[in-house]
Formats: C-alpha cells, structure tokens, sequence
C-alpha cells in the first residue's frame, strides 16, 4: 500500500475535524464525504467502528502506514509506561513531525519531503530518513544549502506555534527536541485508549 496522496478535505471530513491543518473546504462542508454525508440519521457506529476510526485518524494525521503504525503500537506496548501516551509520543518523536512542529514545513507531508529531499540535519548529519525518531538533546536544523529554500522561509515566516518540548533558534535555523512531550502537550485531538483497545483485541 502506497501513502495516501488522494483528497485530503474529503479524509478530513470522514474524522468530523481538519486533522491535516487549516482547511477552508472543510469548513464550508464538515459533515462526512458522499451522497448521504449531511443525513443525521446515520446509523449508530459499532464499538469496533469507533475504534478503528480513532486508529485510521491517527494514522492519517502522522501520515504512517499501517504496518509502521502497528510496529509503533508494539513497541509502546512493551515499555512500562501507559501504552497509549506512549504510542503518541512516538510519533511526535518521529523526525518528520519533529520539523513539522518547528514551524521548517506547514504540514506534516511538506515536512517529510524536506527530510527525504536531504534538507534537513540531525545533530549536524544530513538525515533522510522521515521516521528518524530522535532522542531529547538532537539537535535538528535545515542544511546550509537549504536555508534560502522559498518554501522553509515562508513557513517560517508564517510559523506562531511554540512547543514547550521543542527550542528554534532563527538565526541559526536550527532547533533542539528538547524532550518527550507529556500527553498534555500533545495538541492532537486523538483517544488513544481506544486504539490500544482495538489492537489487544
């Protein structure tokens, strides 16, 4: 299975919110996608219908494939800590999200490419690798050739978010994953209960 490169209004209507960022589509029409989506008197969702749905949100917000995803899920399965917060914070420790939270690209996808394109260092090695999964102290920045890219400088520029886990210094263009975030600071609207739920099953 490829990545999903298809409308992303549309996904983010199924979900009920603009999980990938500001969407003016979605806010003339957030009701789900299809010929019946503003019919109220859709049928009352199965447990199981509830679960998978918060999984293919989380999914489709961090932009991971199901079988990284699962990997994902086992791993925070296996350490002490709440599996769930711990599922989150693994994808928020993903370099892709890491420079998406920066403020260095506008979305996540934008994000990935740039780390993929070899725009982006991790403690001043040219990393290409978008699931790099940092650890607190690496530190991230754009690479010299990059810093005058139109499209970092704009996002930059644009950029008002400010992470209490992550430091950006301008002028050095270069930031630090200062350390895990709680699940307090994690904005992203997701019950991840219900995902751990649905893969114990």
């Amino acid at each position: 299975m490829a990545r999903y490169t298809g409308p992303k209004t549309k996904i983010a209507r199924k979900f009920g919110e603009a999980i990938f960022g500001e969407d003016k589509s979605f806010e003339k029409r957030n009701y789900p996608p299809g010929q019946h989506g503003n019919n109220r008197r859709r049928g009352k969702k199965s447990e199981y219908a509830i679960q998978l749905m918060e999984k293919q949100k989380a999914k489709y917000t961090y932009g991971i494939l199901e079988r990284q995803f699962r990997n994902l899920f086992e791993k925070a399965n296996r350490s002490k800590a709440i599996t769930g917060e711990v599922l989150l914070q693994l994808c928020e420790s993903r370099l892709d999200n890491v420079v998406y939270r920066m403020g260095v690209a506008p979305t996540r996808s934008g994000a990935r490419q740039l780390v993929s394109h070899r725009h982006i260092t991790v403690n001043g090695e040219k990393v290409n690798i978008p699931s790099y999964s940092l650890k607190p102290g690496d530190v991230v920045g754009v690479r010299v050739k990059s810093k005058s890219l139109e499209v970092i400088e704009r996002s930059l520029a644009n950029a008002s978010h400010v992470y209490e886990w992550i430091t950006w210094n301008g002028e050095k263009m270069e930031g630090t994953f200062v350390a895990i975030p709680e699940r307090l600071q994690i904005p992203e609207n997701i019950k991840e209960q219900l995902i751990v739920e649905l893969y114990s099953k």
